[in-house]
């Protein structure tokens, strides 16, 4: 019989694979049912050949609080490659600010109008409809440790706020955010949901409360 030199799962192989096919589609199945939070922060997984890390909830809160402080009642604010902060201001429902994310990663666009889709490489290929110094406050996370990704995003920032920013970036940035964005390191150290090689910390040019 040529069947058999077909090689067969064994069972125990084979109720594996179902079983792993059954939490897949229950994972999926809780990601669309009404339960389901889609601004949680990982709704949306990192992909890491994106150079994606989302930060903790604890630092995602601290930096959205920040940012809706700094903002000031009516705020806009950007997120500028910091989806896990834009997710968290989303909880915030209802409160008085605006928000919108500029991201290369279209998954994204799940957000709808307040998805824009954003390469550091084109810094300034952004829609018409996004008015220069339009924002109250910038939070922008570049997604490479390397000035040129700092120089390109900052013209960006530049572009963007009427003056207030807020960059998460590595330690070692820490020279070229000055000369690019003249912002000076905070006290508060920002953490990851996965740990980092590199040391993160976060960048202001205002009196934050990030001290």
């Amino acid at each position: 019989d040529d069947d058999d030199d077909i090689p067969q799962l064994s069972s125990h192989t084979l109720a594996a694979l179902q079983e792993f096919y059954l939490e897949q589609q229950q994972r999926e199945g809780t990601k669309t049912s009404q339960g389901f939070n889609q601004y949680s922060i990982g709704s949306i997984e990192e992909d890491w050949q994106l150079s994606q890390f989302w930060y903790s909830d604890e630092t995602a809160s601290c930096l959205a609080n920040e940012a809706v402080v700094a903002a000031g009642k009516g705020g806009r604010i950007a997120c500028v490659s910091a989806p896990s902060v834009y997710q968290k201001l989303k909880e915030h429902d209802g409160k008085d600010f605006s928000v919108c994310i500029l991201e290369y990663d279209r998954r994204f666009s799940v957000y709808g109008e307040e998805f824009i889709f954003y390469d550091y490489n084109h810094p300034l290929n952004l829609p018409e409809n996004l008015l220069p110094h339009s924002f109250d406050i910038v939070i922008a996370d570049p997604p490479y440790l390397s000035e040129e990704c700092l120089q390109k995003t900052a013209e960006t920032i530049k572009y963007l706020t009427k003056g207030k920013i807020l960059l998460c970036t590595g330690a070692i940035m820490e020279e070229q955010a000055a000369k690019h964005l003249g912002v000076k390191i905070c006290k508060f150290i920002p953490k990851h949901s996965r740990n980092l090689a590199n040391e993160f910390r976060c960048y202001v040019n205002y009196a934050s409360g990030l001290d």
